[in-house]
């Protein structure tokens, strides 16, 4: 097995949607809806959803997600599913994007690996380091 990495762009669209729980004392409890685009070698689109808690101390916060991504991944069709645990601790971030096992579909079976998010001058990019187990 060999493990590749591709990096591209992708466009992000996040959008607060009803959530059960609100936070308190000093807690901002949310849920947002993930639609995004991804350019390159990963050539899909995918949705989700996010649950966040924002602390009243900047720049400290945490999240979960969920997101299925559907579409290309160097010539082969097919989609995946991503688990995100996002810490960020006054600035410090902490980001893992994990290919949940046996998510992968049609072409795509048997993938796994990992997805990191960079921000550059406000344009969003991946690194997807995955490989594919065999059957």
């Amino acid at each position: 097995m060999t493990t590749k990495i591709i990096s591209g762009e992708f466009i992000v669209s996040l959008a607060p949607i009803e959530g059960y729980v609100k936070g308190q004392q000093g807690i901002n409890l949310g849920r947002m809806s993930i639609d995004k685009t991804f350019k390159g070698d990963l050539n899909a689109t995918s949705q989700g959803e996010m649950l966040s808690a924002m602390t009243p101390t900047q720049g400290s916060a945490g999240y979960v997600a969920i997101e299925q991504v559907i579409g290309e991944l160097e010539g082969k069709q097919g989609s995946f599913v991503l688990q995100h645990f996002g810490t960020m601790d006054k600035g410090q971030d902490s980001l893992i994007l994990t290919v949940i096992p046996d998510s992968g579909t049609n072409e795509l079976e048997g993938l796994s690996g990992s997805m990191k998010i960079r921000i550059e001058q406000g344009i969003h990019y991946y690194d997807f380091d995955y490989v594919f187990e065999s059957k």
